[in-house]
């Protein structure tokens, strides 16, 4: 270290040359960076724009200006360089690099010896250190650039400038750019024949027209509809081209002639004109506007249930868009007595949407508008129906008043049709509230005399007090509307007794089939829901039965309407077919005539009327479909007890094979089996061996026990219980109370019932000995009991003979139901006397079976269809 010379220490500074250097040109790069980035930015950015065309979508005057705000900021930018760009001397690259190494080696080696150059020691010592620091600058390496901006670019806009940039080049081209050159003075000196336009008249979407390209229409006249959009660019030199137009009325502040974009919608007649090379004028014809018409076609009519049907006929050039009906009460024309002498409160016109075509064309056509107003007040009073249609051009046009009187529901029970009466009145005018209480206590002055139920003469008790209480301290509009709605809800009841609910499930299961036919359901959702419309039918026309039964007891002397030998009879099989050609659209898709075949099936019912003495659903009596679901019951009874005494043997005798007992396996027997082995095939059997009526709650049974154990005796039990449930059900309308057959049949009903309790409790306990014994009970007792109905329903028809001296015809007329059938003898409907008598029926049976067995054995009929003879040749 003593040998350590300046010769050394120069040595040492120039070994930095390089890193020396480096560390120039990175603080040259830097500071020149720092300088020009905003002119950078800049510069991407327009570039950014120009490659992908923008300036060719837009005004020109959008461009300049452009122009000039990226002019105004590169000089900016360039100003900001000029002012922040300083080139690095080599001091201060040479400090930078001094600056990364330990205890600052590069100064030291420059610097001199200030005190003790005199002293060796004090040399040596220096000299050592000046060794050292040689040591350590020999390690420098060259300082990186520091080109970080961020503090100085807060918002990115360098890295927005190259996301542009980078999306240009990607879907832009550098071609672009020259573009601009056209637009500056003198640059649309390229295009072929110098300024160009381009036109358009776009006529109102309702109107259908096509799109008129102008540049292909010649001088002249041009028709268009009235609202036609003429859309009009113009290209080129600014004040080349200008457009002078009449047809748009517009007034106020215009846009200018020669701006490159007009648009203006044709509202009257006028001129058009494109001034300047290659300009036309069109002579606008504008093509009118139909107003559109309607009218009522036919008279207003209604169904039994009131609902108003009213035909109209609308038409319109391009077709209607909406229409709506307006009620008005005529009050000249109204028969001002009783309760409508005074002065009617004020109420709104009616106001009902007209139905509109809903695919096709509404240019002209025909529908109806269907509504119930039989709730309303002016319901059967005397209305003017005015109708209206609109068409897309919002043109209005009203047809001729036509005077009707309002269709509603009329009601033909005495006491139904004065509460009715009187409800009438309380909505006319809430000044009727005092006349109308002291009406309805006169009516319901001697009860036992006109209500049947006494459930409706104290809903009609109460109606008359609340009424009074309420009219003490002045109606309001909610309590006048309350009332009016209980005491509808009595008239109902009192007009149709159980009717009401009946007609409800009915017209519920028919909604329901109708939306299973929308949402597209599959077969067994198909053939579940022509199950339930069935069922409710049936008990629709039930109660249509028992309700004509107590009419012909109130009024016996009342003739029947029409000539039964002129009315239209209908069958059970016609009833059934309709409903199986309902059935058979729907599993082949064909939804649009399913449903048009069960709106018709739904007015034929709804209509339906039976006459004095008639019968009810299918043209049986109450006793006659008692007898039926009876012995319906029985049946199931037997095939219960039959799969019970399979068990019973089973139970002893496990490895008994199925062919065993098959011969304990009854009339439904059969059932209880196929309950075991194939799914499904329980409700089969049950359809097929049982009534639609009265086997419903022993399917349900039968369905929800096929999960049984493999011994079947939970099914069982479950299909007990179901049964004695069905049984119950049907001892709440057994005919013939009060007489000593009726009574006798109830009893024997009864037994039979605790019967089928104690089997029930048998086959959940494993005992079958018990169940079958006790299902032995109930059999024997429902036999008994359908012996004394049977002898109840002969006394009954007895009874209703004597005294009766009818002409031929009449008793010709009482003798068929009202679906057309003849009634036998003993009063049951007269399907068996008909039939083929002695040898010839056991020859038609004999017959009947060998086509079936022959049908069976040819393998190229259907597998349904195999199934199903199957099946017959199983139960026959």
């Amino acid at each position: 270290m003593a040998n350590f010379s300046r010769h050394d220490v120069r040595k040492g500074l120039n070994a930095l040359r390089w890193p020396l250097r480096l560390t120039r040109a990175g603080m040259f790069a830097e500071n020149l960076w720092q300088a020009v980035w905003p002119l950078v930015t800049v510069c991407l950015a327009v570039l950014a724009v120009l490659m992908l065309g923008l300036q060719d979508s837009v005004m020109v005057e959008v461009v300049w200006a452009f122009a000039v705000i990226a002019a105004l900021a590169g000089a900016a930018a360039l100003v900001y360089a000029f002012a922040r760009f300083r080139i690095p001397s080599h001091a201060a690259a040479l400090a930078r690099l001094d600056e990364t190494l330990p205890g600052r080696p590069i100064q030291a080696l420059m610097d001199s010896q200030a005190i003790g150059e005199s002293d060796a020691a004090s040399t040596a010592v220096w000299r050592a250190h000046q060794a050292l620091m040689s040591a350590r600058a020999a390690q420098a390496e060259a300082v990186p650039a520091d080109l970080r901006i961020a503090r100085r670019d807060p918002f990115a806009l360098r890295y927005v400038a190259v996301l542009g940039f980078a999306v240009a080049l990607i879907f832009g081209s550098i071609w672009r750019v020259g573009s601009v050159a056209e637009m500056g003075p003198g640059g649309n000196a390229g295009l072929a024949g110098g300024a160009v336009w381009e036109g358009w008249a776009e006529s109102p979407r309702y109107t259908g027209r096509p799109t008129i390209y102008l540049n292909d229409v010649a001088d002249g006249t041009l028709a268009v509809p009235a609202g036609s959009l003429i859309t009009l660019r113009l290209y080129g030199e600014v004040g080349a081209l200008t457009v002078a137009e009449t047809v748009s009325g517009r007034t106020g502040e215009l846009p200018p002639a020669s701006a490159p974009e007009q648009d203006f919608i044709v509202v009257q007649e006028g001129e058009i004109s494109v001034n300047g090379p290659g300009g036309r004028t069109w002579e606008v014809a504008v093509l009118p506007d139909e107003v559109p018409e309607i009218d009522i076609i036919g008279n207003a009519d209604s169904n039994a249930l009131g609902q108003m049907t009213l035909p109209f006929a609308a038409t319109d050039d391009y077709g209607v868009e909406a229409g709506e009906a307006r009620i008005v009460l005529d009050l000249n024309a109204v028969d001002r007595r009783h309760g409508l002498t005074i002065a009617p409160d004020p109420r709104p016109e009616i106001t009902v949407a007209l139905p509109m075509p809903v695919a096709g064309d509404r240019t002209d056509f025909e529908e109806s508008l269907i509504e119930d107003f039989s709730e309303h007040p002016w319901a059967n009073l005397p209305v003017t129906v005015t109708l209206s249609a609109l068409d897309a051009a919002e043109q209005q046009a009203l047809s001729e008043p036509r005077d009707i009187i309002l269709p509603g529901r009329r009601f033909f029970d005495p006491l139904a049709a004065a509460i009715i009466e009187q409800r009438r009145d309380l909505l006319w005018a809430r000044g009727n509230a005092v006349r109308i209480g002291q009406i309805l206590r006169a009516v319901a002055h001697r009860p036992d005399d006109v209500f049947r139920k006494d459930t409706n003469r104290l809903r009609l008790s109460r109606a008359i007090t609340r009424l009074e209480t309420l009219a003490s301290y002045g109606l309001t509009d909610e309590q006048q509307s309350d009332l009016a709605d209980d005491l509808w809800g009595l008239a109902l009841a009192i007009e149709e007794g159980d009717l009401t609910s009946a007609l409800e499930r009915l017209r519920e299961a028919q909604e329901r089939l109708n939306q299973a036919m929308r949402d597209g359901a599959s077969e067994a959702e198909i053939e579940e829901l022509m199950r339930e419309l069935r069922r409710a039918t049936d008990d629709y026309l039930r109660q249509l039965m028992q309700q004509s039964q107590r009419n012909a007891e109130q009024n016996p002397d009342q003739p029947q309407s029409g000539d039964p030998q002129n009315q239209m009879q209908m069958t059970q099989d016609d009833l059934q077919r309709m409903m199986d050609r309902i059935q058979e659209l729907m599993e082949q898709g064909r939804m649009a005539e399913a449903e048009q075949a069960l709106q018709e099936l739904q007015e034929l019912l709804e209509n339906m009327r039976v006459t004095q003495g008639g019968e009810g659903q299918n043209g049986q009596s109450a006793g006659e479909q008692a007898m039926e679901g009876l012995a319906e019951t029985l049946r199931d009874q037997q095939g219960l007890s039959d799969q019970a005494f399979r068990d019973l043997q089973e139970q002893f005798n496990p490895n008994a094979q199925a062919g065993e007992s098959q011969g304990n396996e009854g009339r439904s027997g059969g059932q209880g089996r196929g309950n075991e082995h194939t799914e499904g095939g329980q409700g089969e059997g049950r359809q097929e061996g049982a009534g639609e009526q009265g086997g419903q709650g022993q399917q349900q049974g039968q369905n929800q026990g096929g999960e049984g154990d493999s011994q079947g005796q939970g099914s069982l039990a479950d299909r007990q219980q179901a049964l004695r449930d069905e049984l119950r059900r049907q001892q709440g309308s057994l005919p013939g109370a009060g007489t000593p057959e009726g009574d006798a049949a109830r009893d024997a009903l009864d037994r039979a019932g605790r019967a089928m309790d104690g089997a029930e409790e048998a086959l959940r306990q494993r005992n079958f000995a018990d169940a079958i014994d006790n299902q032995s009970q109930a059999m024997e007792a429902l036999r008994e009991g359908m012996r004394a109905l049977g002898e109840a329903m002969q006394q009954e028809q007895q009874a209703g003979q004597q005294g009766q001296g009818t002409s031929e015809a009449d008793r010709r007329a009482e003798a068929q139901d009202p679906l057309g059938r003849d009634s036998g003898s003993n009063g049951s409907v007269g399907t068996e006397e008909g039939l083929l008598q002695g040898e010839d029926v056991y020859r038609r049976a004999r017959d009947l079976l060998d086509e079936i067995r022959r049908r069976s054995g040819e393998g190229e009929r259907p597998d349904v269809e195999l199934d199903y003879l199957g099946r017959l040749l199983d139960r026959f």
